[in-house]
């Protein structure tokens, strides 16, 4: 099955005033990652890796990091 090549799976506004720096947590359960799969009839989590990525936008990437589900 085809997915997309990004995929929004949470967000978290977050307001900055010029040159602010902040640490933002958050959890990202491996049921975010799942998809409707049509054959199976469920949603499933496939393993391989996944990118992980934060910015303003899908444009402006500023952090990214890889995950492995097994």
């Amino acid at each position: 099955m085809k997915r997309p090549a990004k995929e929004l799976r949470g967000f978290q506004r977050v307001g900055l005033n010029p040159k602010e720096k902040k640490s933002v947590t958050f959890t990202l359960p491996a049921s975010d990652l799942a998809f409707y799969d049509e054959k199976a009839k469920k949603f499933v989590v496939e393993p391989g890796a996944f990118d992980v990525m934060i910015g303003s936008s899908s444009a402006d990437i500023r952090l990214k990091a890889r995950l492995d589900v097994r």
